[in-house]
């Protein structure tokens, strides 16, 4: 009966050492951009339905999954666990299948993004002028922004501060972004471009991520196969 092949079998560990490193990866940068504040605040707050943190959420837990199958790739691989190496292959094929039908289904609807985008930054256009304590904290995150921005309001510039435009007014009035508006100089760029750059920033990172992690899964697929077949045959 032919024996494992050693390169088969430390390809795989170091395969599934990198697919464990490319969950850490995936985790780090979901909880990096769940916890930025960054525009994050920005579109997650206010009466919208859509809710964009959920898809962080979804990195998340892919994450984390994607490192447990990394350990148990690597420990299939150097006990020559069939049990194991079958439940990573299964595992690893899921996450590529789910992979395939976002990649598809962001792809169908990606017209739509910038649409349920403008809608969510109209409905919390409200919110500026409102005093609950959901509208402050969203004015609040807008403060912050604007300042390291250097932008106005959401869509509108200072006139969707209302009479409360104190945060839009220039500190420099030498900076070439200033505008006069009723009287005071004020950011005149209003913030949705900056906030459309951010979530196309992240969404660049998220879908290069995506490809080259494919690519890791792929490959693991096939050496866990290989292997489940040689200890098999063992």
């Amino acid at each position: 009966m032919a024996g494992v092949s050693g390169c088969i079998k430390y390809s795989m560990f170091v395969f599934n050492f990198l697919f464990w490193l490319c969950g850490i990866l995936i985790l780090a940068l979901a909880i990096w951009i769940r916890v930025s504040e960054d525009g994050q605040e920005i579109i997650s707050k206010g009466e919208s339905g859509t809710n964009p943190s959920v898809a962080v959420n979804i990195l998340i837990a892919v994450g984390a999954t994607i490192m447990v199958l990394g350990f148990l790739g690597c420990c299939g691989a150097m006990r020559e666990s069939r049990c194991m190496l079958l439940l990573f292959f299964i595992g690893l094929l899921l996450i590529l299948l789910l992979q395939v039908a976002a990649g598809i289904l962001g792809a169908t609807f990606r017209s739509e993004s910038e649409h349920i985008l403008n809608e969510t930054l109209q409905k919390n256009v409200a919110l500026l002028t409102e005093t609950s304590d959901n509208a402050k904290a969203f004015q609040n995150a807008l403060i912050n922004f604007q300042k390291e921005f250097k932008c106005c309001g959401l869509l509108n510039g200072a006139a969707d501060w209302g009479n409360n435009y104190e945060s839009c007014k220039c500190p420099d009035q030498s900076h070439s972004s200033c505008t006069m508006y009723e009287g005071h100089l004020v950011y005149g760029q209003p913030c949705v471009s900056y906030i459309k750059d951010l979530v196309k920033k992240h969404a660049i990172i998220i879908i290069g991520i995506a490809f080259g992690l494919a690519v890791v899964e792929i490959l693991g697929l096939v050496f866990s196969m290989v292997l489940f077949c040689q200890i098999g045959n063992k």
